[in-house]
């Protein structure tokens, strides 16, 4: 008897050692660490086994130092996939899991780079030096980005803005924070730092005319007049210059020289013609010289006849010409046809109404069809 309960006893305990070898018979271990291509871990990825035999799949994260781990993975075959941002960035394919033993997969991204490269016949001077391609593809992407936003800015009205993110977009952050001091009206702090970069650098031609820009609006005229020559000494064929430089010399009293660097920049970028003859008309109007102004004016609208303000002004000129016959004003020809032509090119503009004023104050209709009232339609008897 007592024989007999031994044995059972024996069987029990025998039963009760042998299950976990038993359990441990049909699953694994898998685990591994995941580096990016600088050597980093990679945290929150996430690391697929996709089983080979019945398509299921298995979900691992990494922690903080890259690493994931887990048991009771079944035996078979799995595709290892990691996963960054919900896309495979790596995989191993075909990866037995032995029953009762450790499967270790690393990711090691640097690595696989390397050995691509080296499979594909590319030294590391050469994986190097497409490197640094790609970084500065990466920089343009960038600055195409900046300089997308710089024209939404411009779009929108805010030119200041516009300019700093262009330049910011350029690296050139001196400049850029200087355009936004200056577009908040803050000239003085614009103009230190300028200056600071002019003494770094005094070979850059934007940081002269940066900073005659900045002394122009805080109407500093003489030394806005200096910082513009220096640009243009630096580069003489910009147009863009001789024109700030000419808004400077009139804003001066200097007209005439004013109208020499406007012709000068029409000379040099003659696309921009429109833009430099409105100007000088517009100071030749503030200046009184009226025949003047109104031919150049007239050259504006030969290079660009869409320019209604080229009109509206030409007409204003025009206006002071004309005389008083009894109790009626007479004004010159070509007065009623230059507003109406700023009429039917700008119907809302801002000075819509000052050129219907000034057409009713001649006793000249509004020809365009803008304004006019609808004529009812004659009923057929």
């Amino acid at each position: 008897m007592k024989k007999h309960i031994s044995l059972v006893i024996w069987l029990v305990l025998l039963v009760a050692i042998s299950a976990a070898p038993v359990w441990a018979q049909f699953t694994g271990t898998v685990k591994g660490v995941a580096k990016d291509e600088s050597g980093k871990p990679i945290q929150g990825a996430t690391v697929e086994l996709l089983s080979a035999e019945n398509g299921r799949k298995i979900n691992l994260k990494t922690n903080s130092k890259g690493e994931y781990f887990s048991i009771g993975i079944a035996f078979g075959t799995y595709k290892f996939s990691l996963m960054v941002d919900g896309k495979v960035v790596d995989f191993f394919d075909k990866v037995p899991v032995q029953a009762g033993e450790e499967r270790v997969i690393d990711f090691d991204l640097a690595k696989e780079k390397a050995q691509a490269a080296q499979k594909a016949g590319i030294t590391p001077e050469q994986q190097k030096k497409i490197e640094e391609v790609q970084k500065q593809n990466e920089k343009i992407k960038g600055l195409n980005a900046q300089l997308a936003e710089a024209k939404q800015l411009e779009t929108a009205g805010d030119a200041g803005q516009a300019q700093a993110t262009q330049l910011e977009a350029a690296g050139n952050h001196d400049q850029a924070q200087a355009k936004q001091l200056e577009a908040a009206g803050n000239y003085d702090q614009a103009i230190s730092i300028l200056q600071q970069a002019a003494q770094v650098d005094p070979s850059q031609d934007v940081i002269w005319a940066n900073l005659g820009e900045v002394k122009s609006k805080a109407k500093k005229y003489p030394e806005a007049i200096e910082f513009y020559q220096k640009a243009i000494a630096l580069k003489p064929t910009n147009g863009p210059y001789h024109s700030a430089l000419a808004d400077a010399l009139a804003k001066s009293g200097q007209t005439d020289k004013a109208v020499a660097e406007w012709a000068t920049a029409v000379q040099n970028d003659p696309t921009n013609a429109g833009t430099y003859y409105f100007n000088e008309g517009a100071v030749l109007t503030n200046t009184g010289k009226v025949d003047e102004a109104i031919a150049a004016f007239d050259k504006a609208l030969q290079v660009d006849p869409t320019r209604a303000e080229a009109y509206y002004w030409k007409g204003v000129d025009l206006m002071g010409k004309a005389t008083v016959k009894g109790d009626k004003m007479v004004a010159p020809p070509g007065t009623a046809e230059a507003f109406n032509r700023y009429l039917e090119l700008a119907p809302t503009g801002r000075f819509a109404d000052p050129a219907k004023q000034m057409l009713a104050t001649i006793g000249a209709p509004v020809e365009t069809t803008y304004g006019k009232s609808k004529v009812a339609p004659k009923k057929k008897p």
